[in-house]
């Protein structure tokens, strides 16, 4: 690999930066592939956004030969309003699928390394936090307060990016409720739909366990299907 290439590639690496390396494999001429940012639109740019959201290294058949295209993603990411019981399984669930969780909760008895061991902690208010945090495509939102004070702005937050998941915890009535207040807020109905509420698939989870089980499940169907 060419150095130039190569530092370039540790660079976009640690700034989170998605990017594609693109080999073309009759001669070995290699480059760096952005489809999330402004540039030359080619077909190589094209299937390059294809190969990122996989998340899966192709060959890719071209007018100048084959290419090798092997995606180099930013980590997923689990932004988790509230420091509940439901989110300490799934905080440790959702890091050990590859996750970089952050717990957001400003009530700093709840959200405590005690109860959150080796997870990010962010004790701002959830409007803040989120803000910060800057959610991309690459990223779940899930609420879990069931207080509008928390919930709303982090839910308003999140409509308001690309988030790929957005949940909120909350029975048909709780969540019935919080449409009405979003759609106060100026949000449409193909906005609103975009959260699943309430969260997680129906596998008719009991425990905190269980429903962790159930949000990360429907977590990983929006991501893969």
């Amino acid at each position: 690999m060419d150095a130039g290439i190569l530092a370039k590639l540790v660079e976009d690496r640690a700034a989170k930066r998605p990017v594609v390396l693109a080999t073309r494999l009759t001669d070995g001429f290699g480059k760096l592939l952005y489809p999330t940012e402004k540039q030359q639109e080619s077909w190589l740019t094209e299937v390059s956004h294809e190969v990122l959201a996989s998340d899966r290294a192709s060959v890719i058949a071209g007018p100048d030969g084959d290419w090798f295209l092997n995606p180099f993603n930013p980590p997923l990411r689990l932004l988790v309003v509230g420091a509940v019981h439901i989110a300490q399984p799934l905080a440790r669930m959702a890091a050990l699928a590859g996750y970089d969780v952050t717990v957001i909760d400003p009530r700093t008895s709840f959200a405590s390394e005690n109860r959150f061991p080796d997870i990010d902690l962010r004790h701002d208010w959830p409007d803040d936090a989120m803000a910060a945090l800057a959610p991309d495509t690459r990223t779940a939102v899930v609420t879990l307060t069931h207080d509008p004070k928390l919930d709303d702005p982090a839910l308003q937050a999140a409509l308001n990016s690309p988030s790929f998941y957005i949940g909120a915890l909350g029975s048909k009535k709780t969540h019935a409720a919080r449409v009405a207040r979003l759609k106060e807020a100026g949000f449409e109905d193909i906005d609103i739909a975009r959260i699943h509420g309430p969260v997680g698939l129906s596998i008719g989870a009991k425990s905190p366990a269980e429903i962790a089980i159930s949000i990360m499940a429907e977590i990983t169907g929006s991501l893969r299907q």
